[in-house]
């Protein structure tokens, strides 16, 4: 059961692709009131269009940097639960190390101490199944160790143990989701950080065969983002939840099928092209969802044909409003 009622609900990254969604699905409870908090280096305006109707929304008017610490803490204050979304994604923690850092560590640091310092009833904290690296059995439980080369997941693994340092020396109530690969509409598609999804579908879109890096064979567990968010909403709701709980859809799918369910989607006459295998982070990945079917209530509900359906209507949609709205 998820009790929301008259909750002050601080979602920090909640005009991102993830956090946007989030703000939707809690006005769906009665809440008193949700406080977006971002900077919007990554979230915009457009993902609030339809959230910001509702006279419970509002997006914190002094700023919205998780390195603003003072800022930050009003936010907080002003609040009964919190969900820390706000990071740098992976490629960009790559190329850049040091703000990496910032953000997703000292950032999470910030994090923690203004709901230390405001009380707060909970925090939920977003981590990444990059933690684990390659799996060495699948489906991988929470327990799988933490194989991760990557500096993204080297941020989440320190941004977990400081989670749980806090929980246990303030007795914070906090709750960890660990995302598969989530996809679904409002997730970037413009710039240098896209995910494989959105660039097949670029090439698709040019009648160009979508590349793949290797054999194809690499396969990961793709979750649909409004799955992704209801997760996030029952782990604020349920309070004696702590996780860390695998957020994914429980199937696995390869490049490989990916590639030819988005061809078919399209309607593409094209086959997909094989090139050598090149930056390699991670080729198999597949998450147990027992632990958070159980104690956290959540199951995936929207498989991959359906969600990717949505993705490319959105996207169209997206990409034709931008391609007529006046310069």
């Amino acid at each position: 059961m998820t009790d929301l009622h008259g909750k002050t609900i601080c979602v920090i990254g909640g005009a991102g692709f993830i956090g946007s969604h989030v703000v939707e699905q809690l006005l769906q409870h009665d809440v008193a009131a949700v406080i977006v908090y971002d900077d919007f280096s990554r979230g915009t305006t457009a993902n609030l269009i339809a959230a910001v109707r509702d006279p419970r929304v509002r997006v914190f008017e002094a700023g919205g940097n998780i390195l603003h610490a003072d800022i930050l803490q009003h936010a907080v204050r002003e609040s009964q639960r919190v969900c820390h979304l706000a990071a740098l994604w992976l490629l960009q923690c790559e190329q850049f190390p040091d703000a990496a850092f910032e953000v997703n560590v000292r950032g999470t640091y910030n994090v923690l101490e203004a709901c230390r310092q405001a009380g707060i009833e909970r925090l939920v904290f977003s981590s990444s199944a990059s933690v684990y690296g390659n799996a060495v059995e699948v489906p991988m439980t929470e327990e799988h160790p933490f194989l991760n080369t990557t500096f993204y997941g080297a941020t989440k693994i320190a941004g977990e143990a400081m989670v749980h340092s806090y929980a246990h020396r303030y007795r914070i109530p906090t709750a960890l989701l660990r995302y598969m690969n989530v996809y679904g509409p409002r997730q970037d598609y413009k710039g240098a950080y896209i995910a494989v999804i959105m660039r097949m579908l670029d090439r698709l879109d040019q009648g160009l065969p979508p590349v793949i890096h290797g054999d194809g064979s690499a396969a990961y567990d793709f979750v649909f983002v409004e799955d992704c968010a209801r997760a996030n909403v029952l782990a604020l709701g349920h309070v004696h939840a702590a996780g860390p709980f695998n957020i994914g859809s429980g199937q696995q799918t390869t490049l490989r099928s990916l590639a030819e369910l988005l061809i078919e989607l399209r309607g593409v006459a094209v086959a997909p092209e094989y090139l050598p295998q090149d930056q390699i982070f991670v080729t198999n990945r597949l998450g147990s969802t027992e632990k958070a079917a159980r104690e956290l209530g959540f199951e995936a509900s929207t498989g991959l044909r359906e969600g990717l359906l949505r993705l490319i209507e959105w996207r169209d949609a997206d990409r034709n409003k931008t391609m007529h709205s006046p310069s």
